[in-house]
């Protein structure tokens, strides 16, 4: 394995250094949700008033929300600031997550959290904008219109912002649906063939979610059942792609790993051809040519030429010798 694909640290921290960057995680999320609500709590009121505008108006003109607690028209505005704190810092809330278990994880799975990030909390700020400008206007409508002749619909504060808040994280998780889909594709925990077979049971599954999550009447069930089918849907288009997008990829890399396989067997083969030919071959190649020059009675002539002329060559060297030496006892002239 590479060292890009390790984890950032190796060396294993200790148990009061993972204590510490998780207190640090905490009080840096808690000081975000904190420094928002006191942006937020003067405008209290006004925020109060735009949450409600969707129900108020489809109550009659001489009727209004009202406060059943004592505490409630301060506690109520209080609240909403609160939630709505936290539900702005969510996208920071996640990335002091992602800050602590960051260590932990390897170079290619950070890879993923940026995207994760900003799709996650894109499609959950979308779930509550789908919930307050499509889902409310149609609930309210049919809920006001259902009411009992003679009964004045006047709803409390308290209870509408709970039913509010409660509307806008089923309707944020349950656009969380492509992100859970996604991961279980790449992770290979399923496939897209299996989710697509699998259809049937996820459309009754998103109808008895609608069910649990919103006001028991078949608009809002509906409202957030045919969402989550789509965008589970959307997921298994979106995880196929991003398969077919790592086998490309996949494919390249053999491709190049095949190419500079093949490019070192080359370079090796040439390494070896050029060391061949620089042994010397001459002997061979003379030998060759000499077998193709002669035959055996031109080298049969050769050798007796060689030796009549070595056998002459000895004759002179003896007459020499003789000659150098002079006449012998034998050929004195004899004595008077």
């Amino acid at each position: 394995m590479s060292d890009g694909a390790l984890p950032p640290q190796d060396k294993e921290m200790s148990l009061v250094h993972h204590l510490l960057d998780l207190r640090n995680a905490v009080t840096k999320g808690i000081l975000a949700i904190l420094v928002l609500f006191i942006a937020l709590f003067p405008f209290a009121n006004d925020l109060y008033l735009y949450i409600s505008e969707p129900l108020s108006r489809f109550l009659p003109d001489d009727t209004s929300m009202i406060a059943t607690g004592v505490a409630s028209p301060f506690l109520t505005p209080f609240k909403l600031s609160l939630v709505l704190a936290i539900y702005l810092a969510m996208p920071y809330l996640l990335y002091q997550i992602w800050w602590f278990i960051a260590p932990a994880l390897y170079q290619h799975e950070k890879k993923l959290i940026g995207p994760l990030l900003f799709f996650s909390s894109f499609l959950f700020y979308a779930g509550g904008l789908f919930a307050y400008y499509v889902v409310f206007p149609l609930v309210f409508g049919f809920l006001s219109t259902a009411a009992p002749e003679g009964v004045t619909v006047a709803t409390d504060i308290a209870l509408y912002l709970d039913f509010v808040i409660k509307m806008f994280f089923a309707f944020g998780l349950a656009f969380e649906v492509p992100i859970v889909v996604v991961l279980l594709i790449i992770t290979g925990m399923t496939t897209p063939e299996k989710l697509s077979h699998a259809r049937p049971y996820i459309v009754v599954a998103a109808f008895v979610l609608g069910m649990l999550l919103t006001p028991p009447d078949i608009i809002s069930q509906t409202l957030l059942a045919i969402p989550v089918w789509l965008l589970y849907e959307a997921g298994v288009i979106v995880g196929g792609m991003v398969l077919k997008a790592r086998g490309k990829n996949k494919d390249e890399d053999e491709d190049e790993t095949e190419a500079t396989s093949d490019q070192n067997e080359a370079a090796n083969k040439r390494t070896k051809s050029s060391e061949t030919t620089t042994e010397p071959e001459f002997d061979d190649r003379y030998a060759d040519q000499l077998d193709e020059d002669w035959d055996d009675s031109d080298w049969d002539d050769t050798f007796d030429q060689i030796e009549a002329e070595f056998d002459a060559l000895e004759k002179n060297q003896s007459k020499q010798r003789k000659n150098d030496a002079g006449p012998s006892d034998d050929d004195e002239p004899p004595k008077k």
